[in-house]
């Protein structure tokens, strides 16, 4: 399962949604990639100011506010 984490520089919310990540990653296997929507166009205009973003195989499957019981729910199925 490959997850992707959209973020950009300087946002805290995309930091704790990383942390966060790592923690489950910890529980599951997953890959994770980061995306830096401020360096790919076509994620920046999808996204905007929604990130943020989690997609899973390429399906967006949540956004802030991420809730971490949720997530696991998710990646850990």
């Amino acid at each position: 399962m490959r997850v992707t984490l959209y973020t950009k520089a300087d946002c805290g919310l995309c930091d704790e949604a990383a942390s966060m990540l790592k923690r489950l990653q910890k529980q599951g296997r997953f890959e994770i990639e980061y995306v830096d929507v401020q360096s790919d166009a076509e994620a920046n205009e999808r996204l905007g100011l929604r990130i943020p973003v989690i997609a899973v195989d390429g399906e967006e499957v949540a956004a802030a506010p991420l809730d971490e019981q949720q997530l696991a729910a998710i990646l850990l199925r």
